[in-house]
């Protein structure tokens, strides 16, 4: 009777792993295979539900970040996003105060703001702090110096 009982078990575990892929059920389904081993074996019910806590415990602590950090998608940053980080070379001074300033940014040009307020001169190699709208924020970008 015990083997059914974990033979069903199994059966929810996996189907619950299938509809929520969040990696938890599985490791349950695999505690509920070993109990079922065990019961088929004629073991007795108490080491039955013990090899099931410590199995599914231990995969569940062992395998489970390995796993989601090999399945967990990259995301790569897309539109906007992509621009943070990035370098580009101011077109016309930036000036806070007179609400001026273009900085190109591969291809395109941005009207761009001094994150810290102050002038950057055109021809200055600056980076992208933030983008708010249609303003890139920049600082000047620290020249790499490699020998």
């Amino acid at each position: 009777m015990e083997a059914v009982i974990w033979l069903v078990l199994m059966v929810v575990f996996l189907a619950a792993e299938a509809a929520t892929v969040s990696m938890v059920s599985l490791w349950f389904a695999a505690g509920s295979l070993v109990a079922l081993a065990v019961s088929l074996l004629g073991g007795p019910i108490w080491l039955q539900v013990v090899l099931f806590l410590a199995v599914s415990a231990g995969l569940l602590a062992c395998l489970r970040p390995l796993v989601r950090s090999k399945f967990t998608p990259k995301l790569a940053r897309t539109n906007v996003d992509s621009m943070l980080g990035s370098e580009g070379y101011v077109t016309a001074d930036i000036d806070n105060m007179s609400a001026t300033g273009k900085v190109k940014l591969g291809a395109m040009e941005w009207t761009a703001r001094s994150t810290s307020g102050k002038v950057i001169p055109a021809g200055t190699l600056v980076k992208v702090d933030k983008i708010e709208g249609v303003k890139a924020f920049v600082s000047p970008a620290e020249i790499k110096v490699t020998l």
